[in-house]
């Protein structure tokens, strides 16, 4: 059976807040990197190319970690750790909808990031099935 995010830290993925994703590099070594967070109603998801760092690490290992702090109370955050699935259909309009909601752009590309970039790479959205959540201690 699948695990929920709580309610009490639902707001913490449906609010525009930045977190922090690691995954494993070949060596085992954690690889971090800040991303755009939204829920889907059952996945936290974050968007990146199966280029960069992070997505060839997804690609080989799904293992990852999802940290995210509210930013008005930095003792109150929410960690997802589980297993990625990697979602290639509808990535683009995806990281455009979480664009609007993280800046005043339109889109991603032409905007935030180069438009003749976007034929260079492959965009995914990252689907974090949770195996573990770990609330703050207060809420434990």
């Amino acid at each position: 059976m699948p695990l929920e995010i709580p309610a009490s830290h639902l707001d913490l993925l449906t609010l525009p807040i930045t977190g922090v994703l690691t995954t494993l590099m070949p060596d085992g070594q954690p690889q971090s990197g800040l991303v755009w967070c939204e829920y889907d109603g059952e996945c936290a998801c974050v968007n990146t190319t199966l280029e960069r760092q992070k997505g060839r690490n997804m690609t080989r290992n799904p293992k990852v970690s999802l940290l995210i702090v509210d930013l008005e109370n930095t003792g109150r955050y929410l960690e997802i750790r589980g297993e990625v699935e990697l979602v290639l259909e509808g990535a683009v309009e995806q990281l455009d909808k979480v664009t609007r909601e993280y800046t005043q752009h339109p889109k991603y590309y032409g905007y935030v990031y180069p438009c003749e970039q976007q034929v260079r790479e492959q965009r995914v959205i990252c689907r974090i099935h949770p195996k573990k959540i770990t609330l703050d201690a207060i809420h434990k």
